[in-house]
């Protein structure tokens, strides 16, 4: 299998450029065999690039733009989905080829084989080993064991009679509590009602005393400046009528 990368060496694009080196770069560091497919100089790779990339896989004007990989005939992306495979550390995956042996690829495909996998038997056959190491007791298929059942399971019942009653007692004297409780509760919570309810009018008399003071004083600044005002009015006419003589 053969990795094809389409490219256009004359393209005058900063960015394609760039996109196509970190492809090949990265190829030529795995040590993936491939061959670089000019666009520019060739009309044939360029229709081939173009009828052969999916049409859910090209952009809005149905334009395909390089780089764009192929495994044989197979698409396998363009730079976007290289950069997360390179990202994802799933390039051999995205490129359709098997990680060699000992690459961090591998690794990760191994865990998550053996997660979908091996796990899943190792229970099953936990399992399977458990339900074969458990045997019937003798007396249990002789039909024994059963009249000792019943009668521990009447034993039961009377020790669970006796303690009813305990019980019974116990959850009477428990419901006096918790009236009691109830009833002090309630007491507290009509005090403190009734002390937030002195608070807050205490709060409303000092609020309109200070209103009171307030308005007392700007009645007593509006008459200062009211004599104020008529001193200065007096002088004036005063003064006024010196000139006049």
């Amino acid at each position: 299998m053969v990795i094809k990368v389409f490219l256009a060496s004359s393209s005058g694009s900063t960015a394609i450029k760039k996109k196509q080196q970190d492809v090949v770069g990265f190829l030529e560091a795995l040590k993936v065999e491939y061959a670089q497919l000019d666009i520019a100089c060739n009309e044939e790779n360029r229709m081939w690039m173009r009828q052969n990339v999916p049409q859910e896989k090209k952009p809005a004007n149905g334009i395909p733009l390089p780089p764009q990989i192929f495994n044989e005939e197979s698409y396998c992306g363009d730079y976007d989905t290289f950069f997360d495979a390179k990202e994802d550390n799933s390039v051999y995956a995205f490129l359709g080829l098997p990680p060699p042996p000992g690459s961090k690829e591998a690794e990760l495909a191994d865990k998550a084989h053996i997660l979908e996998n091996g796990t899943h038997a190792e229970e099953t056959n936990g399992e399977e080993n458990l339900d074969d190491s458990i045997e019937v007791p003798v007396e249990e298929r002789n039909g024994d064991a059963h009249g000792e059942e019943e009668q521990a399971a009447e034993e039961e019942e009377e020790e669970e009679g006796e303690g009813g009653e305990e019980e019974e007692v116990a959850e009477g004297e428990t419901a006096e509590d918790d009236a009691l409780e109830g009833e002090t509760a309630g007491d507290a919570a009509e005090e403190a009602v009734e002390e937030t309810d002195e608070a807050h009018a205490d709060e409303e008399e000092q609020e309109e005393a200070d209103e009171d003071r307030e308005e007392e004083d700007l009645q007593s600044e509006e008459e200062e400046e009211a004599e104020v005002q008529e001193e200065e009015e007096d002088d004036e006419e005063e003064t006024q009528g010196e000139e006049a003589e």
